[in-house]
């Protein structure tokens, strides 16, 4: 059973989202998507500076099993990535939420967020998954 905080948004496509408070979000992917990948040996994070729309193709995560893109959940721009990941990309399976966040975002609309699902929602769109 996939972890579902109930403090994240989430996009159907498997990505988290954490709203800091100040007009910027860390974000993610999803217990649930890393359990699918597998083994993370690759992160390609986004460059700090490049502007977003909503659904972009941000990264790209590799596995053992697969290649993923990640996308934007919310449209705004990089001001932060997670060098670890570069040295440590299993982090994303270890913890997805915490340590192995992939990049912060300067949201340009705060709606976007609430337009993501919570944690219930969330854990729907997994159950039809499985």
């Amino acid at each position: 059973m996939s972890n579902i905080p109930t403090n994240l948004r989430f996009a159907k496509s498997h990505e988290w989202v954490l709203d800091n408070g100040d007009g910027t979000v860390t974000f993610g992917i999803s217990d649930h998507a890393q359990e699918l990948l597998g083994d993370v040996v690759f992160v390609e994070l986004p460059e700090v500076g490049r502007t977003l729309s909503a659904g972009d193709d941000i990264s790209l995560v590799e596995s053992v099993k697969a290649a993923s893109d990640v996308y934007s959940p919310v449209g705004g721009e990089v001001i932060a990535v997670n060098d670890a990941l570069e040295d440590a990309p299993e982090t994303i399976n270890e913890d997805p939420y915490e340590n192995g966040w992939i990049a912060k975002l300067r949201i340009d609309d705060a709606a976007e967020i609430g337009a993501l699902l919570d944690a219930s929602g969330y854990q729907a769109v997994v159950a039809e998954s499985e």
